[in-house]
C-alpha cells in the first residue's frame, strides 16, 4: 500500500476564544486572520529580498550550511543553518513558531527560484539561432543541460523572456536576479513549520474537524496579551473520507472569507510499472481535446475492439481563445495608459482621469485572468475525470498519453497545433495522475514523434499514413482524416495516433523508468507494432431468438394491400386568386414562404437536462455512476458545451482471445 497526498480547501465561518469562551463571528475571525497573514507575509518578503542575488542563491543551491553540514528538507531549518536570520519590526511582538512559518514561505520561494535559474541559465548557454524553430541538434543539446521534467511550455516561456531582456539591453541576463524582480509574497500562514505552540488541528466527528490557533487581538500586537487562543470548527468536503489522516493546513483570507487549505493522505494500492494487459491509450487530438482507444495484450498482438473514445472541448476553446484575445486587448489599454501617465506630472488636470481609467482596467484585466484561470482548471479535471472513468471501465490498469516534452519539442507547426498547444495540457496530464492513483492505474508517458505519421494497422513505422480533409475527399491535402493507401484503413487522424499510443506502451513496458524524486513514469525507447481491430459479437436479439426457434423469416416482407397503385394520388382542390396573398389567407395550407419557425411541437427532452458547469452527477435513478450507461454526451464533463463519448465496458470476444479482423494488404 501507498499514500496519496490531496489538498481540500474548506472555510472557517466562525472561531470560539478559548479563554472567554467569545463567539468570534466571521468578519471579526477574517481581519484576525488578515492580521496573521499580514505579519507572516512582511517577514517572508523580507527575508526574500535580502536573499534575491547570486551569491546568496549559490549558498542555498551549494545544500551546505555555515557548519559544513548539508542542509535539511525543512525550509526554516535550512534558513536558519545558513545563518539568514529574521526579526520583527521594533515594537511588534510576534513569536518565534510564526518568525517559522515566515521562513517556511521564503524558503520555498527561493528553491523554486533554484529550479528558474538553472532553466534560464540551460537557454543561455544553448541559445538557438532561431527562437521560433529549434533545430534537433539545438534541442539535444538544451535537453541535457535542463532538469528532469520541464515541460516545453515552460522553455518557451522562458525563451520569450529571455528575448525581451536581450532586445530591450543588447545582452543576455548574468543570472536570475537580473531578469526578474523578487518574487511575490501571498498573504498566507504555512502552519505546517510551526509546533503545537502555534497550532493544533483534531478530527471531529467523520465529517468535522477542529483547528486550534493563536491569532492576534490588535493588527499590530506589542505583547503575548495581544495574542489567544481560537478554536475554529471546519467542516469537511465529500472529498475527504473519514478514514484520511488529515494533516498541519494553511491559513488565508480571500474573497472576505477565512480559507483554510486541508492537506491529507489517504491509503491507495501500488500500480505496477509492467506486467500489464489492459490499458488506454490518449492522444492530444488535433480534431478533439482527447481521443482515445482501449485494448489489451494478447501472444505478443496489441488487440482493440475498434471503438474510439472522445472528448471534444471545441466550444469551451473557442470561449478560452475569445478570453484570451480580450485579455491581451486590456493588458495593450493598460501599458498604453501607463506611458501616459508616466509623461504628465501629478498637477495635470488629465491626471486623475487617467489614473482611474488605469486602475479600472487593471481591475478588469486581473478578474478577466482569474476567470481564464478557474476555467482552465474546470476542463483539466474534467478531462481528466472523464479519461479514469473509461480506464476504470474499460478495466485497464495502465493509462498512455503522450509526452509533453516531446510533443512540441520538435518544431511542430499549424495553426490549430499552435492553440491546442496553449492548453492545459500539463493540468489534465498530473489530474490524470491524481485521479487514476486513487484506483490503482499507472500513468506512462511514450514518445509523441510519428504517432500521426505511420499506419497502426499495418504501418510498424514503415507505411505513411496520407492525411486529407474527409473520407471522401482522400486525393486532397488535410489534416483531419487519416487514410492508408497499403491497407485501406480510414479513420479518423486522432484516433489512428491513440492506437498507435497504445502498442507503443504495451509492447515497450518493459522499457518503463520511474522518476526518482517526482515517481513520474516514462518510456524513452520507441517500440513499434500493429493493432488488430476486432469485430465487436453482439448478442442476438429476441426476435432473432424466436426466429431460430421457429425456422421464420426474421424480417418477413409486409403483406400486399388489396388495391394496386396504379394511379397517381390525386391532389387537392385549392381555389386559385391573382394575388398570391388571397390564396394563402383561403387556404391555411399554401405558403407563400418558408416558415421562420417550426410548424409542429418540438420533441420531448429525452434526458433530465444539462448539469451546470463544475457539479458533478450524483448517483441515482436519472444519473446512473459508472454503470456503462448515460442518458447525453455530457457524462462527467462538468460543461454544457463539452461533449465526450460515454463511459463503455471493454468488450470480451467470448472466453477464448479476441478474433481480430483480417487486413487486406494492396
Amino acid at each position: 500500500m501507498s499514500e496519496l497526498t490531496a489538498t481540500a480547501s474548506c472555510t472557517a465561518h466562525a472561531a470560539v476564544v478559548e479563554v472567554t469562551g467569545e463567539v468570534v463571528p466571521q468578519p471579526l475571525l477574517v481581519r484576525r486572520v488578515a492580521w496573521l497573514a499580514a505579519l507572516a507575509r512582511d517577514l517572508t518578503a523580507r527575508v526574500v529580498a535580502a536573499r534575491w542575488n547570486a551569491a546568496d542563491l549559490d549558498s542555498l543551491a551549494s545544500g551546505v550550511g555555515l557548519d559544513g553540514r548539508v542542509l535539511p528538507s525543512k525550509g526554516w531549518m535550512a534558513l536558519r543553518r545558513l545563518g539568514w536570520a529574521v526579526g520583527p519590526p521594533s515594537g511588534v511582538h510576534v513569536c518565534d513558531r510564526v518568525l517559522r512559518c515566515a521562513q517556511e514561505q521564503a524558503a520555498r520561494l527561493l528553491r523554486l527560484a533554484l529550479h528558474r535559474r538553472r532553466l534560464v541559465a540551460a537557454i543561455v548557454a544553448t541559445w538557438p539561432h532561431d527562437t521560433s524553430a529549434r533545430t534537433d541538434a539545438e534541442w539535444d543539446a538544451l535537453r541535457a543541460l535542463l532538469p528532469d521534467g520541464v515541460a516545453a511550455a515552460d522553455i518557451r516561456n522562458r525563451t520569450r523572456q529571455i528575448r525581451a531582456y536581450l532586445d530591450e539591453h543588447g545582452t543576455f541576463p548574468a543570472d536570475l536576479t537580473e531578469l526578474e524582480e523578487p518574487p511575490d509574497v501571498a498573504a498566507q500562514v504555512v502552519l505546517a513549520a510551526a509546533d503545537r505552540q502555534l497550532a493544533t488541528l483534531e478530527h471531529a466527528g467523520e465529517r468535522g474537524a477542529r483547528l486550534r490557533v493563536r491569532l492576534p487581538l490588535v493588527e499590530f500586537p506589542t505583547s503575548g496579551r495581544d495574542w489567544a487562543w481560537h478554536v475554529l470548527p471546519i467542516a469537511l468536503p465529500p472529498t475527504v473520507p473519514p478514514e484520511a489522516t488529515l494533516l498541519t493546513p494553511t491559513v488565508r483570507v480571500s474573497k472576505g472569507r477565512a480559507r483554510v487549505d486541508l492537506p491529507f493522505k489517504i491509503p491507495i494500492g501500488v500500480a505496477p510499472a509492467t506486467g500489464h494487459t489492459v490499458g488506454c491509450g490518449f492522444d492530444w487530438g488535433l480534431n478533439t481535446l482527447l481521443t482515445g482507444v482501449a485494448g489489451r495484450l494478447a501472444d505478443g498482438r496489441v488487440l482493440s475492439d475498434g471503438r474510439p473514445f472522445a472528448y471534444d472541448a471545441s466550444g469551451i476553446c473557442a470561449k478560452l481563445h475569445r478570453l484570451r484575445a480580450e485579455r491581451e486587448h486590456l493588458a495593450a489599454k493598460h501599458r498604453h495608459l501607463a506611458r501616459l501617465l508616466a509623461d504628465i506630472t501629478p498637477a495635470d488636470s488629465r491626471y486623475a482621469a487617467l489614473s482611474t481609467a488605469w486602475q479600472r482596467i487593471g481591475v478588469e484585466h486581473e478578474r478577466l485572468c482569474a476567470r481564464i484561470r478557474n476555467l482552465n482548471k474546470a476542463l483539466a479535471w474534467s478531462a481528466a475525470r472523464w479519461a479514469v472513468d473509461q480506464a476504470v471501465t474499460a478495466g485497464a490498469t495502465v493509462i498512455y498519453v503522450e509526452d509533453l516534452a516531446t510533443l512540441e519539442a520538435r518544431g511542430r507547426r499549424g495553426r490549430v497545433n499552435a492553440r491546442l498547444s496553449g492548453q492545459v495540457r500539463g493540468r489534465i496530464v498530473e489530474a490524470i495522475r491524481h485521479l487514476a492513483a486513487k484506483h490503482a492505474i499507472a500513468v506512462v508517458t511514450v514518445p509523441a514523434r510519428g504517432t500521426s505519421r505511420y499506419c497502426p494497422r499495418c504501418g510498424a513505422g514503415t507505411s505513411i499514413l496520407r492525411h486529407c480533409p474527409a473520407p471522401d475527399r482522400l486525393g486532397e491535402r488535410g489534416w483531419r482524416w487519416a487514410y492508408c493507401p497499403a491497407c485501406g484503413l480510414s479513420c479518423d487522424r486522432d484516433w489512428a495516433a491513440a492506437e498507435r499510443i497504445l502498442a507503443r506502451g504495451l509492447l515497450g513496458q518493459k522499457a518503463t523508468r520511474t522518476h526518482r524524486s517526482t515517481g513520474a513514469r516514462t518510456i524513452h525507447a520507441v517500440v513499434e507494432g500493429n493493432v488488430a481491430r476486432a469485430r465487436r459479437t453482439r448478442k442476438p436479439t429476441r426476435a432473432a431468438r424466436r426466429a431460430r426457434r421457429t425456422r421464420a423469416d426474421l424480417h418477413p416482407r409486409p403483406a400486399a394491400r388489396d388495391r394496386a397503385k396504379n394511379r397517381p394520388t390525386p391532389k387537392r382542390p385549392t381555389r386559385t386568386s391573382p394575388n398570391p396573398r388571397n390564396n394563402a389567407r383561403d387556404n391555411p395550407m399554401t405558403f407563400t414562404r418558408v416558415p421562420d419557425r417550426r410548424t409542429v411541437p418540438a420533441p420531448p427532452p429525452t434526458s433530465g437536462g444539462q448539469r451546470p458547469a463544475g457539479h458533478a452527477p450524483k448517483p441515482g435513478r436519472h444519473q446512473p455512476y459508472r454503470t456503462g450507461h448515460v442518458r447525453n454526451s455530457h457524462h462527467r464533463t462538468g460543461f454544457h458545451h463539452a461533449k465526450a463519448t460515454p463511459v463503455l465496458t471493454l468488450a470480451k470476444h467470448g472466453s477464448g482471445p479476441m478474433q481480430a479482423t483480417p487486413v487486406r494488404v494492396a
